[in-house]
């Protein structure tokens, strides 16, 4: 079987749209069930206000987003510090908890992963190849981790 050396990504509907974060997998962090990765890392940059659990509760994933890009509710002050392990955790937990989604991301051996996306220069690649692909390097680690174990 040949080896891809890039798996991109982005829309759910699409070819490897199970890593995106607004794939339905609910996960299960604390007392709490999320919809989507998405649902859950909107909601932590107001964690402990009343505002996370109005997230939870979005209709879908792309409501999650947009209520958690809302500037005018206060986000917590450490969420550029923390954002990046906030999505580290979610996303492993998804594949944890998912043991098919698991399967799906080991079966693509030791090829790169991006989110291929103009949307987004931070956790996609910013649809040029310039961006940082975090979303992408996150998916490797927990990957990489996940083989290690198996």
């Amino acid at each position: 079987m040949e080896m891809l050396n890039e798996i991109k990504f982005y829309a759910v509907s699409n070819e490897y749209g199970e890593f995106s974060n607004f794939y339905n997998s609910p996960i299960k962090v604390g007392k709490y069930t999320w919809p989507t990765v998405e649902h859950y890392f909107q909601a932590q940059k107001f964690a402990g206000s009343e505002y996370e659990h109005m997230i939870r509760k979005a209709k879908s994933p792309m409501k999650a987003a947009e209520l958690g890009r809302n500037r005018k509710i206060k986000i917590r002050s450490d969420w550029e510090s923390v954002k990046i392990n906030v999505m580290r955790e979610a996303v492993h937990t998804k594949f944890h908890q998912h043991p098919e989604l698991r399967i799906l991301l080991l079966s693509t051996g030791d090829a790169k992963i991006i989110e291929h996306t103009s949307n987004d220069n931070f956790w996609g690649d910013g649809g040029d190849g310039k961006g940082q692909n975090w979303l992408g390097k996150i998916l490797m680690e927990i990957r990489a981790e996940f083989k290690t174990v198996s």
